[in-house]
């Protein structure tokens, strides 16, 4: 018989139990297969996790809605403001036509003053304009504040014009000539009644509590009351000029004054009508005017001031809005008022 080597048959041995061990691996992994397959077919419950992030989807989809109506809104605001834009265009080309007919009788200081509103109404449609896209956006207090400071501090410029020109040449001011010919139906003292706009605002503000409406009203009322004694003040100081005017001066044997500046031609004019006293002292009536208007400016602006600390921002906001919007139809009206009444070329 023939020996088998020990060495051999353990190595056979060996390699028996590789082959078994891979093959009951390799079915285990394909049961694991199966498993994982039938797993895979049967409906699972989504986790928290996942619940989470369908809602956080939702809410992102929800939100891309809304920015898309609002931007489809800034959109149609954008048209209606270009359209306002080219109707300040027509209106400010039609008055600069009035004024180059009558640039002659225009004092230096109201030429100056005419283009400093020009400019200053040019600065105020971009002020506005950020100022009503900001309110539109809904954005939140914090956001909104530098709007409604900017337009707040935008109208100190406008009084600074006027208190220039109030100085210089009050009766430009005191006319509204620098203003559409509805606009000037409305004018009082150089610009607006305070009382008035308070009634504007509160047509277009947000809802008011109780104590808010009760203290604007209370505004409103201190302000028709300065209202009443400006007016009496320019009446009294009007009466005074009249008086000037009428009263018996040393008459003059009227000469023929040949002088080559208008308004030396003029105040010879005036001298020969009224004499030289009540010629300085009619000025002077005239010049008293400057203060009488400054005392408006300085109750439009306060006004304004005291119903920033009674209101919101949002409120604020919506009041600057609102005024500007006021003004715009007024403006609007004028030029329709002056082109439709135009002859046909």
């Amino acid at each position: 018989m023939h020996r088998v080597c020990k060495c051999t048959t353990s190595s056979i041995c060996a390699n028996l139990c590789d082959r078994k061990q891979r093959e009951a691996s390799k079915g285990g992994a394909g049961a694991g297969a199966v498993a994982a397959g039938s797993e895979l077919k049967r409906p699972k419950t989504p986790d928290p996790k996942t619940l989470r992030r369908l809602a956080q989807n939702r809410e992102a989809a929800r939100k891309s809605r809304l920015r898309k109506k609002a931007y489809i809104q800034q959109l149609e605001s954008g048209r209606i403001r270009l359209a306002h834009l080219e109707q300040e265009l027509q209106l400010t080309r039609a008055q600069g036509a009035l004024w180059g007919s009558t640039a002659g009788t225009l004092s230096p200081d109201a030429a100056l003053f005419n283009w400093e509103y020009e400019r200053w109404q040019e600065v105020h449609h971009k002020v506005i304009g950020r100022l009503r896209a900001a309110v539109e956006e809904h954005r939140p207090d914090g956001e909104l504040q530098p709007y409604v400071d900017e337009a707040s501090s935008h109208y100190e410029v406008l009084m600074c014009h006027k208190a220039r020109l109030a100085s210089g040449d009050p009766l430009h001011l005191l006319s509204g000539l620098w203003k559409g010919a509805v606009e000037r139906c409305f004018i009082w003292m150089g610009g607006s009644r305070p009382s008035e706009l308070i009634k504007v605002v509160l047509r277009h503000v947000e809802p008011l509590t109780e104590q808010q409406l009760a203290a604007v009203c209370g505004v409103q009322q201190a302000a028709r009351r300065e209202e009443d004694a400006l007016d009496g003040g320019l009446e009294a100081l009007l009466r005074s000029l009249s008086d000037v005017i009428s009263s018996d001066a040393p008459q003059t044997t009227a000469t023929m004054y040949h002088h080559h500046h208008p308004a030396a031609a003029g105040a010879a004019m005036a001298a020969s009508y009224m004499g030289q006293y009540n010629l300085h002292l009619a000025v002077d009536k005239l010049a008293s005017l400057a203060a009488v208007l400054r005392q408006a400016d300085e109750l439009r602006m306060r006004t304004m001031h005291t119903l920033r600390q009674m209101l919101t921002v949002r409120q604020s906001a919506r009041c600057f809005v609102a005024v500007d919007d006021y003004f715009g139809r007024l403006r609007a009206l004028s030029l329709f008022w002056c082109t439709s009444r135009q002859p046909p070329g």
